[in-house]
């Protein structure tokens, strides 16, 4: 089965940067509040301020926060493994599981890739807290899927 353009290309032939990613979010989406803090073909790294004037009662990190960071490390990862960005990605499938309420002042998303196809590009995501990467508050899994050519 063919490959998507850049899925599963050598390590040596990546070129996607986090701030090649912050730019294009930057100017794809102008209020933005995510920021990408590593990114490779296999996995990368999201974070957010927290907003704590959005926060639901008793301080909790409210779901739909969550949802849209799992969202968005899900597209820098898509990027990441077609080696370019693509603002016409999108996501096909986002489930997520809340496993614990969170309290802090910054929100971190890893996404692993859990396959890179022509069509479609599957990953995991963890959710975390400030530094308690090893207690994740939510984990999701999510499908993006990729332009055809016409």
């Amino acid at each position: 089965m063919p490959r998507h353009e850049g899925a599963g290309q050598p390590l040596s032939d990546f070129s996607l940067t986090p701030e090649t990613l912050n730019d294009s979010i930057s100017t794809l989406f102008t209020s933005s509040v995510f920021r990408c803090l590593e990114v490779s073909p296999t996995h990368d790294l999201a974070e957010q301020k927290i907003d704590q004037n959005g926060l639901r009662p008793g301080g909790f990190v409210p779901g739909p926060v969550q949802f849209s960071l799992a969202d968005l490390v899900l597209w820098y990862l898509t990027s990441a493994a077609i080696n370019r960005i693509e603002p016409m990605a999108l996501t096909s499938d986002l489930s997520i599981r809340f496993l614990r309420p969170g309290q802090g002042e910054m929100l971190y998303a890893r996404a692993d890739l859990d396959k890179a196809g022509r069509l479609m590009i599957i990953g995991t995501v963890k959710i975390w807290v400030d530094d308690r990467e090893d207690k994740p508050i939510s984990v999701a899994q999510g499908t993006y899927v990729l332009p055809q050519p016409a």
